[in-house]
């Protein structure tokens, strides 16, 4: 269905290079500092939370429509209406 002539940077051989290169430094840098890197850990938890609440509310289109979607149309809906509590109890 794409026909796409190049191929993304990422696949490209300078592209794979890269990452294998990035891999093996992130390897022998957590290995010389796992102390320091594991200390840290409940730091990066905490900042994946609001990250991860800007990024998958992304296709959402905003906070603007809560409330919006409520179900009024069940029964029992209106106040005390087929309720055994409240003021249309009879």
């Amino acid at each position: 269905m794409h026909d796409h002539a190049e191929t993304s940077w990422w696949r490209s051989r300078t592209g794979i290079a890269v990452i294998g290169f990035a891999l093996i430094v992130a390897l022998y840098v957590l290995r010389e500092h796992y102390a320091h890197a594991l200390g840290a850990l409940p730091y990066l938890f905490l900042l994946a939370c609001p990250l991860m609440h800007l990024f998958m509310h992304h296709g959402h289109g905003g906070h603007a429509g809560h409330g919006e979607a409520r179900d009024d149309a069940r029964p029992g809906a209106e106040r005390g209406k087929n309720s055994s509590f409240g003021p249309g109890r009879g």
